[in-house]
Formats: structure tokens, C-alpha cells, sequence
């Protein structure tokens, strides 16, 4: 993966300082640049002052400079590969929708040559949709998914995997409700989702022997927030297990705290039926009590984040 260090210090520049225009430098310099060898921003206006206004100036009109008809960019990764990782840092810096109205508006541009399109949507599942990506972000990918499944440029039988997935991404979203199933402890004692009663579930699905599940169950084991809460009887903590390898699964129940719920999905409902989106393990929900998804394939630090923030608006 190539880093955002090379541009992003200049972009987020352009979106906060309020000073000059973005572009002050390229403006003053009238030499005709190679923009195949050069990503060039767009002109941020001198009347937008305000971070906010200039950083949706700039998201909106980041590619203004591009033109997606020519495919000697697919062949310039150090300029459109990193054009794309600044562009996916920066979407953070604006209000959800307005980023994926972006977002959907880009790839819809690139349907300017099919060649330059097929380059951007595999940047974007590159960066925003494989589990081993630090920037992978559902939010952002949808939008992505959602122009792929309307473009004249797929056919019916390319469309079958954006669509397969955009499907997967649906359910569960954020601010849905989550999926219901049916967990299996060690004992043999089940219970499900729905039945358990808490003001916070926190939705912990992992592997056995995983080096990040082990990482996940240290960090949540040593969170304050998250320890005071289950003290309060206000967070239950259910670390699920997708797979069938139980023997494997039983050997490191001990890593588990005994206050959790740790159990394993019998039927394999969720694997069979596609109920959770399961490519990226470990993966954390955040649950509200009627059981409405508050944070979907959350890192610990965010978890710990808004549970900190909401206990101390409720103080």
C-alpha cells in the first residue's frame, strides 16, 4: 500500500489554513506542468476562509484536474494510486454525506474510458474494502458499490459481485437494526443476540489463535471504560465464534474473561446465510439495548470512544 505522507501534509493544509489560496504556488508558476507525472489540486477560491468550506471545496472538486479519458494514469501509480490514498484520507474531513456524494460522483467521472474505471474501483476495493487495509471504511465503499450496480459501463455479469456485495454491506449497517442468531456456550447453554438484556452489547467475533484476535482481547480486557461499564451491568461483551474448528475454539476459551459470553455459532448461521459480513477478523459491533448498530467493524479505540463520550453525556 502506498502512503498518504508524500501529499496529505499539503492537502489538509489546504483544507485548514485559511490564509492563501490552495493552489497560490501553481498559479504563480507559469510553466505548463506534466500532470500524468503530477497531481495538481484544485484552486481552493480566496473567499472560502472557513476549514469546513474549503475542505468540501476540496473534496468535491479534488479530480477537476484529471482527466479520466487518459490512460496513461493507470500507469503513474506514484500520482493516481496516491492521488487516491490523500483523497480517501481527506473524505474523513467532511460531513459523511457529502463524502459520499464525492465519492459516488468520482467513479461515476471515470466512466470516461472503462480502462481508467476499472483502475479506480480496484483502488477503491484496494483501500476501502480489503480487511487488511488501515483506510478501509464501509461508509465510503457503499457509495462506490452503489455506481458500480447503476453504471452503463458493466454489463449484467459484471455487475453480480458489486451488487453480491453491496447487499453484504446493508445489512447490519449502522443505524440498522443487527441480525439476530444463536449462540452456543462451552457448557452447551444457548442464547441469542436479541436475549441478551444490557444497555450496550459489544459484539466481539474472532478466531481462535488469531495474532489481532489476541491483540483485540487484551486491549478490550485492559479498557477502563469497557471494565466499568460491564461493572455497572450496563455492557455485556459476547465473543463469538463463526467457525466449526470447536476443538481449536475450546483450547482458548481461557483467554477469554469469565465475564464475558463466549460462545460459537452451532449452525453456522452466520458463515451459511451471510448474516455478518465476515472477511475481516476480528471484528467489533457496538450494540445499543434494543440492539441498533451504534459502530460496525470498529477498532477498540473507537469502541472505547463513544462509550466514553456517552457515558459522560449521561453523568
Amino acid at each position: 500500500m502506498i502512503t498518504t505522507a508524500k501529499y496529505i501534509s499539503f492537502a489538509i493544509a489546504i483544507c485548514l489554513c485559511s490564509c492563501k489560496s490552495g493552489n497560490a504556488s501553481q498559479q504563480e508558476n507559469s510553466v505548463q506542468q506534466d500532470t500524468i507525472r503530477q497531481f495538481t489540486l484544485p484552486s481552493i477560491p480566496t473567499m472560502m476562509t472557513e476549514p469546513e468550506q474549503r475542505a468540501e471545496f476540496l473534496v468535491k472538486h479534488y479530480w477537476d484536474n484529471i482527466n479520466f479519458a487518459d490512460t496513461n494514469y493507470i500507469h503513474h501509480p506514484e500520482v493516481t494510486e496516491q492521488g487516491w490514498a490523500d483523497y480517501c484520507d481527506i473524505l474523513n474531513h467532511v460531513p459523511l454525506q457529502t463524502a459520499q456524494a464525492a465519492i459516488k460522483q468520482t467513479i461515476t467521472r471515470t466512466e470516461a474510458n472503462k480502462k481508467v474505471y476499472t483502475y479506480m474501483t480496484e483502488l477503491a476495493d484496494k483501500y476501502l474494502y480489503d480487511p487488511n487495509s488501515p483506510m478501509r471504511n464501509e461508509e465510503f465503499y457503499i457509495p462506490v458499490l452503489e455506481a458500480m450496480v447503476a453504471s452503463p459501463v458493466l454489463d449484467e455479469t459484471e455487475k453480480i459481485r458489486p451488487q453480491a456485495r453491496l447487499e453484504l454491506a446493508q445489512r447490519n449497517r449502522k443505524g440498522s437494526k443487527a441480525l439476530d442468531f444463536t449462540y452456543t456456550e462451552a457448557s452447551g447453554k444457548q442464547g441469542s443476540l436479541y436475549g441478551i438484556k444490557a444497555v450496550y452489547t459489544l459484539l466481539f467475533i474472532n478466531n481462535p489463535g488469531c495474532h489481532a484476535c489476541a491483540e483485540t482481547i487484551e486491549a478490550l480486557k485492559n479498557s477502563s471504560i469497557i471494565n466499568k461499564l460491564m461493572a455497572d451491568k450496563k455492557l455485556t461483551v459476547l465473543a463469538l465464534y463463526p467457525d466449526e474448528e470447536l476443538d481449536e475454539w475450546k483450547k482458548h476459551l481461557k483467554d477469554f474473561p469469565t465475564e464475558w459470553i463466549s460462545g460459537y455459532d452451532k449452525k453456522l448461521t452466520l458463515k451459511t446465510e451471510n448474516r455478518y459480513d465476515l472477511r475481516a477478523i476480528p471484528t467489533l459491533y457496538l450494540l445499543d439495548k434494543n440492539k441498533m448498530v451504534l459502530l460496525k467493524d470498529a477498532p477498540t479505540k473507537a469502541v472505547e470512544e463513544y462509550l466514553t463520550l456517552h457515558h459522560s453525556l449521561e453523568q
